[in-house]
């Protein structure tokens, strides 16, 4: 059997407030294979953007780790985990966090730079071509429709190639219509990519258009089904 690509082994994450300690994930456990799709779906409140933010690494847990490609990402430093993250994850945010002084084609470019890619421009560019935005490279974000902007954030995302997308609530910000056609453009890009898609999202027909269905209830992992993807 294929090793997994994210490997969620009793997480859990607790925080002080002035009641004591609030326990916001309990012992979460689960394995993702590479290719995978799955969605994390729960109440608001039910801690899916933090689970989802222990699996970057971003955060880290009480107890428990996560290993991705393997690594035990809490066994590294901060620095090293940011490595990690630059070789083998993607994100786009419901907020889009693109950086509003670099034009569209230079957030596509940004995490190439960084990784010394001397191929950023041509990549990124092309990337902007395939989400449709082959003519807005030299356009702001503030002059860009919130749609743009999120095919501006998948471009982003989807140029290094990366082994796992996570995607926090992605068309949160859009319109029906218009979030409909960002995530068709998501799911033809996982595709082609081959990569493994973790989404957070409200919306059961996104998450039904992924192969397993986790889902979340005040911090526990209550449901782990596989759905039929449409």
């Amino acid at each position: 059997m294929t090793e997994p690509i994210i490997a969620v082994q009793r997480v859990t994450k607790q925080v002080a407030d002035s009641t004591g300690t609030l326990t916001i994930l309990h012992e979460i456990d689960f394995d993702l294979r590479p290719r995978e799709s799955v969605a994390i779906v729960g109440a608001s409140g039910s801690g899916k953007s933090t689970l989802l933010s222990i699996i970057a690494g971003l955060d880290v847990p009480t107890t428990g780790t996560v290993r991705l490609a393997g690594t035990d990402l809490f066994s590294l430093d901060e620095d090293a985990r940011a490595a990690l993250r630059a070789q083998q994850l993607g994100f786009v945010f419901q907020s889009f966090q693109l950086l509003g002084n670099l034009t569209a084609l230079e957030n596509a470019m940004l995490p190439l730079e960084l990784m010394g890619r001397r191929d950023a421009r041509a990549a990124a560019t092309e990337m902007l071509r395939r989400v449709g935005l082959g003519e807005r490279l030299s356009h702001y974000p503030k002059v860009l429709s919130g749609g743009e902007q999120q095919r501006v954030a998948l471009a982003r995302a989807f140029v290094v190639r990366p082994a796992v997308l996570l995607a926090d609530e992605p068309t949160g910000s859009l319109d029906f219509a218009t979030g409909a056609t960002v995530m068709e453009l998501m799911f033809d890009l996982n595709r082609e990519a081959g990569t493994t898609l973790v989404l957070v999202t409200h919306d059961p027909g996104i998450a039904e258009r992924c192969q397993r269905k986790l889902r979340i209830d005040a911090g526990r992992l209550v449901q782990d089904e596989s759905t039929v993807p449409g």
